[in-house]
């Protein structure tokens, strides 16, 4: 059997890292990625996807990765049952992402920008 996927898209919000009761660390962000055809309307639809990221994984994706970036990750489904506010199960189904790809970032395009700045105001 295999269960394996990869998704390329963008970072929804700030990655952020949480610590488990059992001191794991680990990141849970939402990558938008857009669908390969147009809809009716001649629009491409976009698909918000739930990933959890563990340890290392989880630290680096945290450290380098800001909201809008756009990254590829490499996982596993898993489903699993929880339990809303109000007592109903309903199936969640999210990608754990085993390897993280940085396919572009924030952080790069403001460093190139600052630079840039300087050096315009030098001359």
């Amino acid at each position: 059997m295999l269960n394996q996927t990869i998704i390329v898209g963008r970072l929804v919000k700030e990655p952020t890292l949480k610590t488990t009761e059992n001191g794991h660390i680990k990141s849970d962000i939402t990558v938008a990625v857009n669908r390969s055809y147009k809809n009716s309307s001649g629009v491409y639809d976009t698909d918000f996807i739930d990933c959890t990221l563990w340890h290392t994984v989880a630290e680096n994706t945290s450290e380098y990765c800001n909201k809008g970036d756009m990254i590829g990750i490499k996982g596993r489904i898993q489903t699993r049952m929880i339990e809303d506010e109000n007592g109903n199960k309903r199936k969640h189904t999210e990608i754990i992402g085993e390897k993280i790809t940085f396919l572009s970032s924030n952080k790069e395009k403001l460093e190139k920008q600052e630079k840039a700045k300087k050096t315009s105001e030098k001359k």
